[in-house]
């Protein structure tokens, strides 16, 4: 007979806790008849008769032309049973809570002082149901510490298993979780989970640095730290989605060819949009919708290969703000909607392209979602966290020889932290190098004006959305926190906030100072930051809110708020140490400005976009258009080595201010090098630590910057402006973009010749220059 197929079903739901007792469940079934005889739920005459009936259809179904002679005495027996038991459990399920299921199960348990017994039982974890394996592990959790020392062997099974089949089955990730996981914490991640499947990296990253630094740093991180209120919809219901909404069709969107992946994904994304969710998903989202109330409710990706070790997906898969300020129905239909477009997302270009380039394109990639309380509060209409940023336990860019890499790096920002992971416009996050928290890029005080935070995301509560409004709308003279977020610029300087008249009177400017300099943030950052790279084994970075406490004798105090955490993209240490002396007939560029550490060998051709054929381009359509030439000629130097040189800021979501690439456009070069100065542009805010930049490290992508008006800056222009332009040759159909777009062959301007280019961080120098291919 068949089982119901969801795992919301009440009947199934005790059939499986049945499952686990299949020396006891006969005795169980029949105390859970005598409970419904004894409600007046069912006669035993009437439970018969319908056991009768039932069997009887399924003789017929089955062919039997005389049901009483065709069938032996033992078999209808057996048929009765099995029709009894399953219409026991329907009519208990359908009639009674869960609770009194539960009542009995414990009843029958202490007759039989099996607890301890039925541990001992003999099943296998790996092929036993996930409920089973719960039921058993709260099993182990309720005995007395004595006792569970018996089953320690059992229990690390059980939890392995769980955190497999729970949270992740990547082996790195697994091999740390089970030493510090508990079965508790295991089952506290069940009560908060929809659906089947399991959560995902970016859940399992967040989960995972909890737990270690409440259990091993000191009080006042440990204290202080925390996340916020999760709900996690499980990886297989995205597969649920798309059979319930025809769409499994796409499910081989990731073999196509890269001209149909970006040509398919605007038709993907409006599917999606149309369709509709399983009722008992439905239901379960309307349940939590219950459990927050109006708190604003970020949508996160969650995906099995997300946050892994050596792929992080920085910034692939999407990410939504649902105000929660509508009426119960508006706020599921809202929520379904951002459920759908992180679904779709999936599958958008630089995801597929990622995951092919990086060896990931066979791995049966799900999406699991991360629903999470917004942590914040309101002023006014607007609410929003104190501040947010994301941290890094490594200092792969040093603006002074005083940083010490190993102590982290962080970059902030007021508001949601979305203008702290990517590029922006012109707006800038506070960076912060935790080893010298207060040390600055720049002592220059415009420069410091320039290149600070005038935007910040919040949720307009009053109209229900979410918004990107400058910072004076936000915060005025009257807000509590002010003080640490803000300075007041006056005669040219910059001074701390110490009145309510003077921050009325005066320019204010975020800069973050007090919130660096009079609260403990900077140093708890930095000590978090080496216990999760020492228990990760390896590097990290961490997204993360945080909440500037009352004040208390005289000082502000700071609470964490984990968002997600995972390994650090860091490039592999190697040699690099330029040449004592290199000809200036011989360089093709040079620059002081801080890089990576590391080498390219081998460039055969430069991409080079010339700064005044590109701001010359009519349009932000005509530099859409630029854009996407990059692109096509990234597919077809897929097997060269080259590099790509132009103006301002590479990725940048602003065409005005650099080159509005993504991944996907560039994941084949080795470099990407933003010029600035004399007429090009100002210097381009380092991308460190964005979603763009992650990308680039990972992918072995050097990112460098030269400013035409440093006094140590090189740029052979001979080599950029006088060599033949090969784009026609390659790419006859860009013949048009001749005057902003090149493409360079470095054996046309010196035959038998590459280019070396060297990152030498130590000597706080990079340069690229000619070298015999043959060398």
């Amino acid at each position: 007979m068949a089982l119901p197929l969801s795992s919301f079903d009440p009947t199934y739901r005790i059939y499986l806790a049945l499952a686990q007792y299949p020396l006891l469940r006969r005795r169980m079934r029949t105390r859970m008849r005598q409970e419904m005889f004894e409600r007046g739920i069912i006669t035993p005459a009437a439970l018969e008769e319908l056991v009768q009936q039932q069997a009887t259809n399924s003789q017929i179904r089955e062919g039997m032309q005389n049901t009483v002679d065709e069938e032996a005495s033992d078999d209808w027996k057996q048929r009765l049973d099995i029709v009894r038991e399953h219409l026991t459990d329907l009519h208990f399920a359908n009639n009674l809570p869960f609770k009194v299921f539960d009542d009995i199960v414990r009843q029958v348990l202490a007759e039989r002082g099996a607890e301890s017994e039925d541990l001992q039982r003999t099943f296998n974890p790996e092929l036993a149901p996930q409920e089973a394996l719960f039921e058993q592990a709260k099993m182990i959790a309720r005995l007395p510490l004595a006792e569970r020392a018996k089953y320690e062997a059992r229990e690390r099974e059980i939890k392995v298993v769980l955190i497999r089949s729970t949270i992740s089955d990547q082996l790195a990730y697994v091999n740390i979780a089970k030493e510090w996981f508990t079965l508790d914490d295991l089952l506290a991640i069940r009560h908060h989970k929809i659906g089947k499947g399991k959560v995902g990296g970016k859940a399992a990253g967040m989960l995972l640095a909890l737990r270690i630094l409440q259990r091993v740093a000191e009080k006042d991180i440990a204290q202080n730290v925390t996340i916020p209120e999760s709900y996690f919809l499980g990886a297989d219901v995205m597969y649920a989605f798309m059979a319930n909404n025809n769409m499994i069709h796409w499910a081989d969107q990731k073999y196509k060819d890269e001209d149909q992946i970006r040509n398919e994904y605007a038709t993907i994304q409006q599917e999606y949009a149309a369709g509709s969710f399983p009722e008992d998903i439905l239901a379960e989202l309307a349940k939590m919708l219950e459990k927050v109330g109006h708190s604003p409710i970020i949508v996160r990706s969650s995906s099995l290969l997300e946050d892994n070790f050596g792929s992080s997906f920085a910034g692939k898969y999407a990410s939504y703000f649902c105000p929660n300020q509508g009426t119960p129905e508006e706020n599921l239909h809202a929520l379904t909607q951002a459920i759908a477009a992180v679904y779709a997302s999936g599958l958008n270009p630089d995801a597929l392209l990622y995951r092919r380039a990086n060896g990931l394109q066979d791995y049966d990639e799900r999406l699991a979602v991360l629903m999470q309380v917004v942590q914040g509060e309101a002023y006014g209409d607007y609410y929003f966290p104190h501040l947010a940023g994301v941290a890094f336990s490594r200092n792969l860019f040093r603006w002074s020889p005083k940083i010490q890499p190993n102590s982290g790096f962080v970059r902030l920002v007021t508001g949601l932290g979305t203008h702290a992971v990517e590029q922006i416009g012109n707006d800038y996050p506070r960076l912060v190098a935790l080893s010298h928290p207060e040390l600055r890029a720049t002592a220059n005080v415009s420069s410091l004006v320039n290149y600070s935070q005038h935007f910040m995301d919040v949720v307009d509560l009053s109209e229900n959305v979410f918004k990107t409004l400058p910072v004076s709308e936000v915060l005025d003279a009257g807000y509590p926190h002010l003080r640490m977020l803000a300075s007041v610029y006056k005669d040219g300087d910059l001074r701390p906030i110490r009145t309510r008249l003077e921050a009325q009177d005066s320019e204010m400017v975020v800069t973050l100072d007090g919130a660096i300099r009079s609260t403990p943030l900077a140093d708890r950052m930095s000590r978090a930051l080496k216990y999760l790279e020492k228990h990760y084994k390896s590097p990290v970075d961490m997204e993360f809110t945080v909440q500037l406490l009352p004040e208390k004798d005289g000082k502000v105090d700071v609470k964490f708020f984990i968002l997600q955490c995972r390994p650090q993209s860091h490039l592999q240490e190697e040699t690099a140490e330029l040449p004592e002396t290199l000809p200036t007939n011989r360089t093709i560029l040079a620059t002081s400005k801080m890089a990576p550490h590391g080498r390219i060998s081998g460039i055969r051709y430069v991409v080079f976009v010339p700064p005044e054929g590109y701001y010359s381009l009519p349009s932000a359509e005509a530099r859409a258009n630029l854009s996407r030439a990059i692109g096509k000629l990234n597919k077809l130097l897929e097997s060269e080595d080259f590099i790509c040189v132009g103006p301002g800021r590479w990725g940048t979501s602003n065409p005005d201010l650099g080159i509005s690439v993504s991944y996907a456009d560039i994941y084949n070069t080795h470099a990407l090098i933003e010029l600035s100065g004399q007429g090009v542009g100002p210097v381009p805010e380092p991308s460190y630590g964005t979603h763009f930049f992650q990308d680039l490290i990972e992918s072995r992508i050097f990112p460098l910057a030269v400013h035409f008006e440093d006094a140590d800056a090189m740029f052979n222009r001979a080599f950029f402006y006088d060599t033949p332009n090969r784009l026609e040759t390659w790419a006859p159909e860009l013949a048009s973009l001749q005057n902003s777009l090149r493409l360079i062959s470095v054996d046309d301007f010196a035959q038998g010749q590459i280019i070396e280019l060297i990152m030498d961080s130590e000597a706080g120098r990079s340069a690229a220059f000619l070298k015999p291919e043959d060398e």
